[in-house]
């Protein structure tokens, strides 16, 4: 603006130009109590986080290649692949508990989520009594495991249980030992394993179904479609967050399986789990801790491949997008 033009705005109309830029130009330096706040938020969940989780997971990484009785430091001795060669070849309830872990996975994938997302789609709907459906199939997941385990197995007793009073078989030699017969406690112990993942799965899925955008649904039934196909390629794929979470939630919870199948009989008989026979190398009078040093680093291994596996098709397919 030209000096003759400035002098004919009325002086209290006129704005400083240093202030205006100020506040338009400028970003305001932080303070040395906001690099001190933040430095603090940023910093401790950070120590934590290597404290409790990354510390912790580089000393089992080590210890796998060691021999150690877990008393004296210096009765560490070096042991190269051994402990991975022991496992492998020479530990017999180590494959029967991978297959085990595998099975967990799928039976949680292919039962327990989708029926947690059968629910929410139900209780979606506006029925009478929702929030009363919603608190009972919720409940179990407040409950722990350990807790569950012992639930179930008031449910599955031989001779008093629930389940063979309703078989009509309690107290007969026709009753089945649900949680001692090697050959049925496996899929005892998923289903209930399913009861508390179900109603996990259930709540997350109803928090997603609230957050779509409703005009996607009016849209998709002005162009003629079903319910069935609004749901499946709508509503569902607008979910992907929702769905992220859960898929690295199932296969956690599948291979961190330890507290129902302890409880049922200590990982044994019909149930080895990873988890199980980590604790047990780890704790205990015949501790072994580079054998379970190189069971956990697997149980991480095998946990980790299929979650970054999803996640990097995932944000991949988004990127490309």
């Amino acid at each position: 603006m030209s000096s003759t033009a400035q002098e004919l705005i009325p002086p209290e109309a006129r704005e400083p130009a240093g202030p205006r830029a100020a506040k338009g130009g400028r970003v305001r330096r932080l303070s040395g109590r906001d690099k001190l706040v933040l430095t603090l938020m940023v910093g401790i969940p950070t120590l934590i986080e290597l404290a409790l989780v990354w510390l912790p997971t580089l000393m089992s990484v080590g210890l796998s290649f060691t021999r150690w009785n877990g008393l004296d430091l210096a009765d560490i001795h070096p042991a190269g692949a051994e402990n991975y060669q022991f496992i492998s070849q020479d530990y017999p309830p180590f494959w029967p508990a991978v297959q085990h872990n595998m099975l967990w996975l799928l039976f949680l994938a292919l039962i327990a989520t989708p029926l947690g997302l059968l629910l929410a789609v139900l209780l979606d709907q506006n029925i009478r009594g929702s929030k009363i459906y919603q608190s009972i199939f919720f409940a179990p997941v407040m409950l722990s495991l350990a807790l569950i385990g012992i639930i179930w197995q008031l449910f599955y007793q031989r001779d008093n249980g629930l389940l063979n009073f309703l078989l009509g078989t309690a107290g007969t030699p026709h009753a089945v030992d649900w949680f001692g017969d090697s050959s049925v406690n496996i899929w005892a112990a998923m289903i209930a394993a399913t009861w508390r993942h179900a109603g996990y799965v259930m709540l997350l899925y109803l928090a997603g179904l609230k957050g779509v955008d409703p005009s996607l649904k009016e849209a998709a039934a002005i162009d003629g479609a079903s319910a069935v196909q609004t749901f499946f390629r709508v509503v569902f794929p607008a979910m992907r967050p929702i769905n992220i979470v859960i898929v690295v939630i199932t296969i956690i919870e599948s291979l961190r399986a330890f507290d129902v199948v302890y409880v049922i009989n200590r990982g044994t008989n019909g149930l080895e789990m990873l988890s199980a026979l980590v604790i047990q190398n780890l704790v205990g009078e015949g501790q072994v801790i580079g054998v379970g040093s190189a069971l956990a680093v697997v149980l991480l291994v095998i946990s980790l491949v299929p979650i970054v596996f999803y996640l990097s098709r995932t944000f991949g397919k988004e990127n490309q997008a």
